[in-house]
């Protein structure tokens, strides 16, 4: 019978019940939406970089001789080095008037594991001695629709030379391709190719020597530590000095992405769920308000102040759940198309949307107790109400003299004014509640507004100003 009347008195509300329901299904949503996000963006970027051996440390030299290479290899912490010829050079590229930048990466001629390895989308490796040949990455290659056997005019140390594309690849380097202090990858701009070590060391007179280093470490090494001795050893060459993981482009833009999505799945959900637990505040005080009296017969009749707690409980937990499973399927729904987006903009070999057990359960129990956590001061207020004493209407309160009226002030304001004033003095949790209440629903509008604000500010600083 009680439960009966819970459903009743659902029904009664049920306007203000959608309401907060939706509220509800907005943090759930933006919860499940980016957790699960963030989950299978981390798992992918984690394989990715352990099974094709993303480097730790680089070191851009000027020209350092192979004989160096050992010294470097038994640097204390060092797994595997990989000596390259870095070069960037201009492209002609059919079907665009201006030239583009293409970035040329020295790899051995026959396949062996290395650092930074290639995923092979299609075609083949390079074959020894057979000069021109080139892999290129993915992203550039969609960009023009390059197929393989095509050519790609490029300028390398002052000469024109044809690569001859055999190959679409994937790299850990380069997930997300950004050209120097550029703002946004622009695939059709610029473009990232593989050649064989001897052909282009021969192209820019480093036979027998290279240019960049690429270094994997032991787990528990020091990379600081490896990274003054890989100065060190490279500073007569040139060195500019190593930089490790954290200063990578590509690595840092997939981890602010992932720091991002982190953010968003823990600061608009709180947002959401204090303002959706307000509101149930608000709706329950009034509630237990008008059914004094059913409380009072509700324990005449035998309910313990248990069951009539638990009574409104289920009322604020029914609410809750509805507005919960809604923001689990939008957030899963939302999620997979985030996932779509992203997987146009990173290249991982493997990438697709994964929704966490966890996460959704996570959701639930937040959700939940928010609802409970907002309404706790109104139900226990319903569960202490004495039978005898609920019969009666609520008595007024007890007024005095507030300290606008101590003051002398009160006498300068018109009479509406020192009744708004009375209130707020006379019920201060009340106000402040109410005032956490209509900033959490700003923060909701600022939140909203703030990403496409922050991107016009950086357009009009890059574009504009800079």
């Amino acid at each position: 019978a009680i439960d009966r009347k819970a459903v009743r008195d659902l029904w009664s509300i049920k306007g203000q019940a959608i309401a907060i329901a939706l509220v509800v299904a907005s943090g759930v949503g933006t919860f499940v939406m980016s957790l699960n996000t963030l989950k299978s963006l981390q798992n992918s970027k984690e394989m990715y970089y352990e099974k094709y051996r993303f480097a730790h440390v680089w070191s851009q030299v000027k020209r350092a001789p192979m004989s160096l290479a050992r010294r470097i290899e038994v640097i204390p912490g060092v797994s595997q080095a990989q000596m390259r010829v870095v070069v960037d050079v201009t492209l002609d590229v059919r079907g665009m008037a201006e030239p583009a930048v293409g970035r040329l990466i020295s790899i051995p001629e026959y396949r062996t594991p290395m650092v930074n390895d290639l995923h092979l989308r299609k075609g083949r490796w390079i074959e020894p001695h057979r000069d021109g040949e080139a892999l290129v990455s993915e992203a550039f290659a969609v960009s023009h629709q390059l197929e393989i056997g095509e050519s790609v005019t490029a300028v390398i140390n002052g000469r024109r030379q044809e690569l001859t594309i055999v190959g679409v690849v994937l790299s850990p380097e380069y997930i997300i391709q950004i050209h120097g202090a550029n703002l946004l990858p622009d695939d059709r701009r610029f473009g990232i190719f593989w050649m064989g070590y001897e052909q282009l060391a021969s192209a820019f007179n480093l036979d027998g020597a290279f240019n960049n280093v690429a270094l994997t470490l032991n787990r528990g090494a020091l990379e600081a530590e490896v990274i003054q001795r890989l100065d060190d050893l490279t500073k007569p060459y040139g060195g500019r000095g190593a930089s490790s993981r954290e200063d990578h482009v590509s690595h840092r833009y997939i981890s602010d992405e992932i720091r991002q999505l982190r953010s968003l799945g823990l600061i608009a959900p709180s947002i959401f769920f204090s303002v959706a637990a307000f509101l149930l505040n608000v709706v329950l005080t009034r509630l237990i308000g008008i059914q004094r009296e059913q409380i009072a017969a509700l324990k005449a009749f035998g309910y313990g102040k248990l069951q009539v707690g638990l009574h409104y409980i289920k009322l604020v937990l029914l609410i809750s759940l509805a507005g919960t499973v809604l923001g689990i399927v939008v957030g899963l729904m939302l999620g997979r198309s985030l996932t779509e987006m992203y997987a146009t903009l990173y290249r991982f070999p493997v990438f697709g949307f994964e929704w966490n057990v966890s996460v959704v359960l996570g959701a639930l129990s937040i959700s939940s107790a928010a609802a409970v956590a907002g309404t706790l001061f109104a139900v226990r207020r319903a569960v202490r109400l004495p039978p005898a004493e609920a019969m009666r209407p609520e008595p007024p309160a007890v007024y005095r003299p507030t300290m606008l009226d101590r003051s002398g002030l009160g006498e300068f304001l018109p009479q509406a004014a020192r009744m708004i004033f009375r209130e707020l003095e006379r019920k201060p949790i009340k106000a402040a509640l109410s005032c956490v209440g209509i900033s959490m629903s700003v923060a909701v509008l600022v939140l909203g507004s703030f990403t496409m604000d922050s991107i016009n500010y950086i357009m009009d600083f890059q574009f504009g100003l800079s």
